[in-house]
This record gives structure tokens, C-alpha cells and sequence, in this order.
């Protein structure tokens, strides 16, 4: 719209340029034309006599005969005036100190078109004249005589024209820049609508508000649309897929390791070994269950999440009186799959309820790249060397302070999943461990 709005901007005021231009030009040309037949007309009539130029008292043009009209014609020569039609009484033309008139005195048979300025002898100024001058020479007995004819034209006319012609042309050309310009936006509205409901289908698909674009597009849109339909249903068919498998497997795994439990001839070690085997079965299946890279059109409502889980670890401490305080601006959206979320979260809250004396605050911020999770607790926090360790496989909770560590291997396999970043540092404000897990996007 801007560049198409800078285009008419530009082009049609040229054009208006360009069109007064050459009016002007015109005119000029046209005012030339008829000066010069006057001066024709006058040297018609002109004779010399004994080295004078002898005119009749009145001409053909009846203009020159009457005072005033704002047409005179003149004859100078060596810089002085000779002679002048009646229609010149009462002005006077102006003079250089030494009265030599200051009209132009073109080459010999050349002709010279101008502009002057001159008072009545009231002294009073007149507007512009356009002058016409045009210089000839006579053969006497003695010496050639050489004069100029002036032909002096009153330039309002001219003026006037030109005013007139000009307003006209740049009225209706700020008319046509705003009927174009009306059109203009009108049509890119049009032509372009299919590319905003495009976008804003994709903005729905994204947040998770429907799984598919629905609306019919033109033929130039219609190809593009039909293969994210058919990308979105084969991603959404493959994860499905994915978890089924996972879950067939977990439920395949149970019972065989449930019965090897069971047996009583087992060794410590042996008992040990299945269990670190259950574990391990565990925690693999949970890092198998997220999909970041491929569920880049889901969103999951933050609220939902966090309440849930604040209400229910609100109850599981309620004997310690733990606060838990959550910060965090309305309608957040986190694009990824809710049970990620819910595991990323819950993990981390649970370990700080465990850590902390009384309060835990989790204070979620947005920008415009990136999301941003903060969970603070306040108790005794973390050593540099425990920072450094606790999220090593095999570290467990009661190797460190307590409340720290558990189920942080997965929170870390799960925020690499989603390309984020976790870090530990100390909470200024409540003096324990401080997590703050950042998603870029």
C-alpha cells in the first residue's frame, strides 16, 4: 500500500509538472507568434524621411490608437525612443541614469521576446509586460538607419491564463491521486484478504485452536493450503502412532518386571538391578513421549497448567505450610504438548516445595523472543558445586540438600528437546535455589 501510494505521490505530480510545462511553453510561443505579426503590421506603414522614421497617426490594429489598452507599439533607436502609438500616452518606460531605455536590442533581423516593468508618469507601477523586440535597418541616401520595434503587450491575460490552467490541472489531479489511492486500497484489500485469513488460520493452527486450515482459498493459495492439511494430518497421525507404540511397550514391559520382582530367591543386588531397570524404563519412555520438534502448531494454555498443578502440591504440603505464589500475565500460550509442560513443572515446583521453609513463587514472562519460567524457593539454595552436579544421571535427592534433584535428568532432556535453556542460580529475593527455564522462539 505504501509503495503503491509513494508511486501515485510521485508520478502524477510529475506529470502535472510536466503538463503546466509545456502550457507554459505554449502560451509563450503563441504570445511570440502574434507579437511578432504586430511588429509585420507596424513596419508595414514605417517610412524614413531625411534620416526620420515617419509612422501614420493611426494603425490598422485599433488597439495602438487607443490610450490604455495594453497594447503599445514602439520604435527606439541608439537607445532612445523615436516614436510610440497613441495607446502608449500617459506611461513612461524606464531609463538608465544617462535615459537610455532599457528595452533589449536584439541582433540586426533577429527578434527577442522579454519582460519589463514600467510606471505611468504618476509614478505609479504596473504590472508585467511582455515585450517583443525586433530589429531592422533602413537604406537612406546616407547612412543606414537602424531601429527596433517594440511591441509591449499587458502579460494579466497570460497570467490569467496560466493561473487558470494551472488550478484546473492540479485540482483534478489531487482529485485523481484520491480516487486513485481509494481504488488502490480497495483492490490490494480485496486481492490481499485471502493472504490475511491465510495468516490468520496459521495463527489459529499454531495455538493449538484447530488442527487444520478450513477456509477455501484461490487457485494460487488453494496448492499451498491443501499440503499443510496434509502435513498437519500425517504429523498428527504419526504422533498418535508414537504414543500408541509407547504405550504398548510400557504395558508389555510391566508385567514381565513386576513377576521378576516378585521372586523371593532374588539377591539384594538382583532386586537392586530390577529396579534400577524399572526406573530406567521409566524415565526413557518419558523422554520418548516428547514430540517438541514435531508439535510446533500446538499451544497449551500456561494457566491451566501451573493452577492444576499449584492446587493439587497445595494439598500434598499443606502440613509443611508451604505458599506457593504464581506470577504471570493472562493467556499465555507455551507451544508444545501438555504433558510436557505439566512434567516440566511439576518436577520443578515439587523439588522446590521440598526445599523450601515457607514460600515458593513460579513467575512466568514473555518477550518478544523468548518464554520464560521462574521458580524460587526459599530455602537454604544450592552450592556451586551442586549446581554444577545436579542434573548428572545417578545424583540423588539425598546425596545434596533435600528437594533438589529429583526428576531434573528429565526437565533437562525435556528442555533440550524444545532447543530452551535451563539455569540455577540464587533467588535475590527469597535467598534459596532460583531455576529459570527460557524458550526461544
Amino acid at each position: 500500500m505504501l509503495s503503491g501510494l509513494l508511486l501515485i505521490l510521485v508520478l502524477l505530480p510529475l506529470i502535472g509538472i510536466t503538463v503546466n510545462g509545456a502550457f507554459q511553453h505554449q502560451i509563450t510561443q503563441s504570445i511570440n507568434n502574434q507579437l511578432r505579426a504586430y511588429v509585420y503590421s507596424v513596419l508595414a506603414v514605417a517610412e524614413v524621411k531625411d534620416e526620420h522614421v515617419v509612422m501614420p497617426n493611426y494603425l490598422l490594429e485599433n488597439q495602438f490608437n487607443v490610450i490604455g489598452s495594453g497594447l503599445y507599439a514602439l520604435i527606439s533607436s541608439e537607445d532612445k525612443l523615436v516614436w510610440h502609438s497613441e495607446s502608449f500616452l500617459g506611461l513612461d518606460l524606464p531609463t538608465n541614469q544617462s535615459t537610455a531605455l532599457l528595452l533589449p536590442a536584439p541582433p540586426m533581423g533577429q527578434g527577442q521576446l522579454t519582460q519589463v516593468r514600467f510606471d505611468d508618469l504618476a509614478g505609479n507601477s504596473n504590472n508585467n509586460h511582455v515585450v517583443y523586440s525586433f530589429s531592422v535597418s533602413f537604406e537612406t541616401n546616407e547612412t543606414p538607419l537602424a531601429i527596433t520595434v517594440h511591441i509591449v503587450k499587458d502579460d494579466a491575460d497570460y497570467q490569467q491564463q496560466v493561473s487558470e490552467f494551472s488550478t484546473t490541472l492540479w485540482t483534478w489531479l489531487i482529485v485523481l491521486m484520491i480516487v486513485l489511492a481509494l481504488v488502490q486500497a480497495i483492490w490490494l484489500f480485496w486481492t490481499l484478504k485471502p493472504l490475511n485469513q491465510f495468516t490468520k488460520e496459521l495463527a489459529l493452527v499454531e495455538q493449538g485452536q484447530q488442527t487444520r486450515l478450513n477456509q477455501h482459498y484461490p487457485n494460487e493459495l488453494n496448492a499451498v493450503a491443501k499440503q499443510l492439511n496434509v502435513l498437519l494430518n500425517t504429523e498428527q497421525l504419526q504422533r498418535q502412532r508414537y504414543r500408541n507404540a509407547l504405550a504398548d511397550l510400557a504395558h508389555s514391559l510391566k508385567t514381565p518386571l513386576a513377576v521378576l520382582q516378585s521372586q523371593t530367591d532374588l539377591s539384594p543386588d538382583s532386586k537392586e538391578q530390577a529396579n534400577n531397570i524399572n526406573n530406567i524404563i521409566s524415565y526413557q519412555l518419558n523422554k520418548a513421549k516428547s514430540s517438541a520438534n514435531q508439535a510446533w502448531h500446538l499451544g497449551v494454555s500456561i494457566d491451566d497448567v501451573a493452577s492444576k498443578l499449584i492446587r493439587t502440591l497445595a494439598k500434598i504440603y499443606q502440613q509443611s505450610h508451604i505458599d506457593i505464589d504464581y506470577q504471570a500475565p493472562a493467556k499465555l500460550v507455551f507451544k508444545g504438548e501438555e504433558a510436557d509442560l505439566h512434567e516440566l513443572l511439576g518436577n520443578l515446583l515439587d523439588n522446590a516445595c521440598k526445599a523450601a521453609k515457607t514460600q515458593v513463587c513460579l513467575s512466568v514472562t514473555k518477550t518478544d523472543s523468548s518464554l520464560n519460567f521462574i521458580i524460587e524457593d526459599d530455602g537454604n539454595g544450592l552450592t556451586e558445586v551442586q549446581r554444577q552436579n545436579i542434573f548428572e544421571r545417578g545424583i540423588r535427592a539425598d546425596t545434596y540438600n533435600q528437594g533438589h534433584g529429583i526428576g531434573l535428568a528429565i526437565v533437562q532432556d525435556l528442555v533440550n528437546s524444545y532447543q530452551g535453556e535451563l539455569t540455577v542460580a540464587q533467588s535475590e529475593q527469597y535467598g534459596g535455589a532460583k531455576f529459570t527455564v527460557t524458550f526461544r522462539h
